[in-house]
């Protein structure tokens, strides 16, 4: 057999997998509750690797090995913040958010939770976080499929076009059907064959090279300009807005609401410190092992590649059986898939139950709600193939943008309505909008403070709207004495 054969075999067994477990969950999938929050059933463990491998993407296995490859160890400052914004994340707002939401009439989406949480007797706060959603998470589905497109092309040599249609299929076929419950299984599955893959790689290349200490050495004699995290790879040392830009990625953690709704979904608030546990060990095992790969490439490949996000690739190709290859090629299909998945499943959502429902199916039952998020499915993910058919399309500056919108629009209202009862809902409304216009406006700007990250401005400014609008509107007594009940 030959190795093409092997890994088509393999992938095909994997996709046929995945569809396996989402005919599963079409059966367990009776209401609207079910479709899109898994009827808050989730295991702690099956909830954080859920978070993790819907959050990760094939950044994981592509972005930050490239990054590593290319800039050395200063690449660690992003994954120091996104491992600090995990771990917060979870601890300050995991469980608060899975009580609030439930009590609230068992709210489905981050819209439906704010909406109730500050009794609006309009629509419009609701209908304008829909919107930042649709925005934002169209450009990051398409990223993935893109990501995928370009996978497909390089393994099977398929042309471009017909790789993202393919790759898309499979994604809308167990989002479609099995829902959230389809989505959080096949995740911990992809989760998980990820971290696998994130630590036999390197391990076998610090095998190869004699051992860590050895392998260390050899870095330092063969590539010392990445060797420092104070300064990048031409020797220039990092300034303060790069190292603050970088630790910002961990903001965006607060307002993801595909995150979010794995907090949401968690089977019982007292299980969040086990999951909160699971995630940090999880994406630290991730971030090492994804460091590793990027940088040990050095030593392993005797050529220099011109795109460090083939090296975890190329390091397969090189070291690897096909047989074996193949699964942890299929391991970059997990990454990208269990992002779009989750994406795609919480923009059908806020389709589904933050305009349509809002706006046009007040008395729609919840049979009726799960057809409508499952047309929604189809739509959005026409829309986003169309955006990805474009192949010279740059999937980790869409990544940065989409992540840096939701993270402002979405992490301090979020955050900050978790904590705070004296919040009004025109704070609300000010901080969504303010969050991800700034990141609009400043993603179009450069030179000087311009070159921080659009993200931390966007949290920044949308916090500070929140506060200064919520001190000069009122609070309903009411909403605040709810606030202090639910939470003690």
């Amino acid at each position: 057999m030959s190795e093409q054969w092997l890994v088509s075999l393999t992938f095909v067994a994997y996709l046929a997998l995945i569809l396996a477990i989402g005919a599963y969950a079409y059966l367990r999938t009776r209401n609207a509750s079910d479709y899109f929050l898994g009827g808050r059933s989730l295991p702690p463990a099956v909830a954080a690797l859920s978070a993790g491998a819907s959050d990760m993407s094939g950044w994981l296995l592509l972005g930050l090995p490239g990054a590593a490859y290319t800039a050395g160890l200063s690449s660690s400052w992003i994954a120091i913040g996104l491992f600090s914004g995990i771990v917060i994340s979870w601890i300050s707002m995991a469980r608060r958010l899975r009580i609030y939401t439930y009590e609230l009439d068992d709210a489905l989406t981050v819209p439906a939770y704010l909406h109730r949480r500050f009794d609006m007797g309009h629509p419009y706060l609701r209908t304008v976080c829909a919107v930042f959603i649709l925005l934002f998470f169209l450009f990051y589905v398409a990223s993935g499929l893109i990501a995928g497109g370009k996978l497909f092309e390089t393994v099977f040599d398929w042309d471009y076009r017909w790789a993202v249609i393919i790759g898309a299929v499979a994604v809308i076929s167990y989002t479609l059907f099995g829902g959230f419950l389809a989505v959080s299984w096949t995740d911990v599955f992809q989760g998980l064959l990820m971290s696998l893959a994130l630590v036999i790689v390197p391990v076998i290349v610090i095998r190869d090279v004699g051992g860590l200490s050895a392998g260390w050495a050899q870095l330092h004699a063969k590539v010392p300009e990445l060797m420092h995290w104070m300064s990048d790879n031409t020797g220039q040392a990092l300034g303060l807005a790069a190292i603050v830009s970088s630790l910002a990625w961990g903001l965006g953690y607060f307002g993801q609401p595909h995150i979010l709704a794995r907090f949401m979904a968690v089977r019982h608030p007292g299980d969040v410190p086990v999951a909160a546990s699971v995630a940090a060990i999880w994406s630290l095992f991730g971030f090492i092992g994804a460091l590793s790969v990027g940088l040990f490439g050095h030593l392993e490949l005797q050529q220099v590649l011109p795109d460090g996000e083939r090296v975890f690739m190329a390091l397969v190709e090189t070291l690897f059986h096909p047989l074996v290859a193949g699964i942890l090629l299929a391991a970059i299909l997990s990454a990208i898939m269990s992002t779009a998945d989750s994406q795609l499943l919480v923009s059908s959502a806020a389709l589904a139950e933050d305009i349509y429902h809002v706006w046009w199916g007040r008395e729609t039952s919840p049979e009726a709600m799960v057809k409508v998020g499952r047309w929604a499915v189809v739509a959005l993910s026409l829309i986003a193939v169309w955006v990805a058919m474009d192949p010279d399309s740059k999937v980790l500056d869409v990544v940065a943008y989409a992540w840096a919108g939701l993270g402002a629009a979405f992490g301090p209202v979020t955050l900050i309505s978790l904590f705070w009862s004296r919040m009004t809902g025109a704070g609300a409304i000010a901080g969504v909008v303010v969050g991800g216009l700034t990141v609009v406006i400043w993603g179009q700007l450069s030179g000087g403070i311009f070159d921080i990250y659009e993200l931390l401005p966007g949290f920044v400014f949308s916090a500070a709207a929140i506060v200064i609008v919520s001190a000069v509107t009122k609070c309903p007594a009411a909403v605040a004495s709810r606030h202090r009940q639910l939470l003690g």
